[in-house]
């Protein structure tokens, strides 16, 4: 049987080039974007696979909830949450429209997708969700001068992180994958929309993200950095988080006694 992959976001960008690969690599689609031209325009290129086109705007809950209808009645073998928007905007200045978008599609959406897909796949005893957030999740601590302009972006990020890891813990025994894909600037249409000119910054391409992606979920990597060589900072970030967490205690700490 073939498998099946559903992607969101699929129009452009990483979205693209992870339907391209999928496809390429024997599974049938459900692709999902708002522009229902440019998901006509990319299952007609890619003959070789059953696609089924899904428009829908998942910064809708009407958006949202079709999608994760779908997962929820379809037997996905993988779900890859990519759709996203950027609106880089000091909180005070964004509009609230667009911090409402922001949030439904990078924080309710792919919750509610994956909550939608992962009974299935535990019942059927495999498959993965993969969840796309970026390198900002990890720029929390970051002064003004070198990140400023993005504090609910980071945001969503930073709970697609905290979201996939701790799914993934209870996942744990299912057969049932789950990774957070992190990469840093791609070549994209992305940031153009932003009005952002990054063509002069070096970039990863989309598909070295997707490459990167696939060979994370064989190797069982929970949070994939496609550009970070060496893997021990992020078991660093990690290990010091848990240090913390098991640090806490009911005493009030010194630093705060008078």
């Amino acid at each position: 049987m073939s498998r099946l992959a559903l992607v969101t976001g699929a129009t452009s960008g990483i979205g693209r080039a992870f339907a391209a690969r999928l496809a390429a690599d024997g599974y049938d689609l459900v692709v999902v974007g708002r522009r229902q031209e440019r998901l006509e325009e990319f299952a007609a290129s890619h003959p070789e696979a059953g696609i089924r086109t899904v428009a829908a705007d998942l910064s809708t809950d009407e958006g949202i909830d079709t999608v994760a209808g779908i997962c929820a009645d379809e037997p996905l073998d993988l779900l890859v949450n990519n759709a996203g928007v950027a609106h880089y905007m000091p909180l005070a200045e964004l509009p609230a429209d667009k911090a409402r978008e922001l949030v439904h599609v990078k924080v309710v959406a792919p919750t509610m997708l994956a909550r939608a897909a992962v009974a299935g796949m535990r019942e059927r005893g495999g498959g993965a969700i993969v969840n796309v957030a970026g390198m900002i999740a990890f720029s929390g601590p970051a002064p003004h001068s070198q990140m400023p302009r993005r504090a609910v972006y980071a945001g969503t990020l930073a709970h697609l992180v905290a979201m996939s890891q701790t799914l993934s813990a209870e996942l744990e025994g299912t057969g049932v994958a789950v990774q957070v894909l992190c990469p840093g600037v791609v070549a994209t249409e992305f940031h153009e929309r932003q009005g952002l000119d990054l063509s002069a910054v070096p970039r990863m391409s989309a598909d070295d993200v997707v490459t990167a992606c696939l060979r994370g979920l064989e190797l069982g990597e929970v949070v994939c950095a496609p550009g970070v060589e060496d893997a021990g900072l992020l078991d660093a970030v990690f290990r010091a988080e848990l240090a913390a967490f098991g640090g806490q205690s009911p005493e009030l700490a010194t630093r705060y006694r008078a």
